[in-house]
């Protein structure tokens, strides 16, 4: 006798969701703090939205309670966090002087976000989860809120600045429409063993990081940003060379 169809629940995995949620909060609150002229605050934010986003999928694959309505409600609030809030205070803080010109630029920044995040939905099932095609939205976010943090931090205003910014936020989001590959880090076995060595790299990284949190921050995004430009050349090369050989072989 055949089983009658089991209720599909209609409810949602809370853990997951939470994080999403205050991935969320953390980027519109960046945003309200960009309105309201507190651009430090307003780049913090962006960095918390970046750890919070990164904990909602890991917490749902431990937990096992990963689900399509979270995979989009993560889409959504990775838009608004990484999309919204860094073109907001970039605009806030100095493109705004430039007319229009600034007004484009951060449009652009946000949108080229929205294309990047609806490309990963569509071929995050049959990419190679190694690499990411283009710049993560995140790491985008963290190289222009970075970047603003070092001319706040710093004090550092004027029209140089302000182009800086300009270039950096266009830069930035090109690179998230950009065929070029970026390493994923995904395939990294954080519960395994490692060498000493390494543990002694993270306490030098993390006293860096202490004693000069937004430029060591901003280089560090800045030379993830630019190792993709190296592994993009190193894979096409490769590829170059196997065609060859195979080219030979026939």
């Amino acid at each position: 006798m055949k089983q009658p169809n089991k209720p599909r629940s209609k409810g949602i995995y809370l853990l997951p969701n939470l994080f999403t949620t205050s991935a969320l909060f953390a980027g519109f609150y960046a945003i309200t703090g960009a309105i309201n002229g507190h651009f430090e605050v307003a780049v913090i934010a962006v960095f918390v939205a970046m750890i919070l986003d990164g904990l909602d999928g890991r917490v749902a694959r431990m937990t096992n309670t990963q689900s399509e309505f979270g995979a989009q409600y993560d889409s959504l609030a990775d838009l608004v966090s990484f999309g919204v809030a860094p073109a907001a205070i970039a605009y806030a803080w100095g493109l705004s002087s430039l007319g229009k010109l600034g007004w484009m630029v951060a449009f652009v920044y946000a949108t080229c976000g929205a294309l990047r995040l609806a490309r990963f939905n569509v071929q995050h099932n049959t990419a190679d989860k190694r690499y990411f095609q283009g710049l993560a939205s995140p790491a985008a976010a963290a190289l222009v809120a970075g970047f603003i943090w070092v001319l706040v931090d710093n004090e550092i205003t004027g029209p140089a600045a302000v182009y800086g910014l300009m270039a950096v936020t266009t830069f930035s989001g090109l690179l998230m429409v950009s065929n070029i590959r970026y390493h994923s880090f995904k395939e990294l076995n954080f519960t395994g063993k490692v060498p000493f060595v390494v543990a002694v790299i993270v306490m030098l990284v993390l006293a860096l990081v202490y004693v000069a949190p937004p430029l060591v921050i901003f280089i560090g995004f800045l030379i993830y940003t630019l190792s993709g430009l190296a592994l993009t050349t190193s894979l096409l090369r490769r590829s170059r060379r196997e065609k060859k050989s195979q080219d030979n072989g026939n």
